[in-house]
């Protein structure tokens, strides 16, 4: 392991530790709201579940409603701030592990505009980055209402957990023959129009952009890879436009600031691992353990509610 590996792997145990204790503590909670132990479960699901082909938006509706945890659904507001807080934390995690690929792409963006002409690999991936991200953007923000409004139910996120996973596993069985820079703009156009889909919880905005990866001939790490660096652009600008709009003019709801903390901490880290986990397993193997494993929660998900255990609603 690196010098820089090691350093890292330190401070992520560190953070972890730190949350650990700010959660023991209850530091910033406020009775009958978030705590802070709820809201480092929901980092630790954040941070797996975003980076993974499994939705984070889907686990971060099952977990509160398999647990009966209400509050999050009953004080919206409180809830669009703390989901800043978590993405924020996975975005983190992204940088921090893609920082020399992050740096390198930056800078060859910017040398092609200066220029006027794209002419190396690294320069075509920044624009397809910059491309796939402007209909994600467009759909996420004049969407954003209809999805909270209609969609995100139990039953709902079950029906796409299972229809994505099929998708997942016929993309996956595609021979790899292309390079990340050989998909052109209308492989660029395709990924952004996939990033749309997952706007509906259930979907996974990791597994719907590694399943297109996929579809275009893509080698199963360098859709992954590719999955994490189009997750930068998004959640900064999703990021900047919540925060500005939900915590610089609504200011930060109370009994906020503990849960925010721990939760921002948790996703970072487990984040750091999932991408680290992701990357060696699908080096070896197929995506078809988070098939299944999408596919057997499809399933618990409405055993549960066929059986009464739980609403399909929430």
């Amino acid at each position: 392991m690196s010098r820089r590996a090691r350093i890292a792997v330190a401070f992520a145990g560190a953070a972890f530790l730190l949350a650990l204790i700010l959660a023991a503590l209850r530091v910033g909670e406020e009775p009958g709201k978030l705590s802070d132990w709820q809201a480092l479960l929901l980092g630790i699901t954040q941070g797996a579940t975003e980076l993974l082909p499994v939705s984070s938006s889907g686990h971060l509706i099952l977990v509160p409603w398999a647990a009966g945890w209400r509050y999050l659904a009953n004080h919206p507001d409180f809830n669009k701030t703390f989901d800043v807080a978590l993405h924020l934390g996975t975005l983190v995690a992204v940088v921090i592990y893609f920082w020399d690929d992050v740096r390198r792409l930056v800078g060859a963006w910017l040398r092609s505009v200066g220029r006027r002409s794209i002419q190396t690999n690294d320069e075509r991936v920044a624009w397809f980055v910059a491309v796939a991200t402007v209909p994600a953007a467009i759909a996420g923000a004049a969407g954003e209402s209809f999805v909270e409004d209609k969609l995100g139910q139990p039953w709902q996120i079950a029906i796409l957990m299972a229809l994505f996973a099929i998708l997942l596993w016929v993309a996956d069985r595609v021979a790899a023959t292309r390079a990340v820079a050989d998909i052109g703009w209308r492989g660029a156009v395709l990924l952004g129009l996939a990033q749309c889909l997952a706007l509906m919880p259930g979907v996974s905005r990791s597994g719907v952009t590694i399943t297109a990866a996929r579809f275009m001939r893509l080698g199963r790490d360098d859709a992954a890879r590719l999955s994490f660096l189009l997750l930068i652009p998004i959640v900064f600008g999703a990021s900047l436009l919540k925060g500005v709009k939900d915590v610089a003019f609504g200011g930060l709801p109370p009994g906020s600031a503990g849960p925010f903390i721990v939760g921002m901490i948790a996703a970072a880290v487990v984040g750091l691992v999932a991408i680290w986990a992701l990357l060696g397993y699908v080096r070896r193997h197929t995506y078809t353990l988070f098939v299944l494993y999408r596919l057997a929660l499809a399933a618990a998900i409405l055993i549960v509610i066929a059986a009464g255990w739980r609403d399909k609603n929430f």
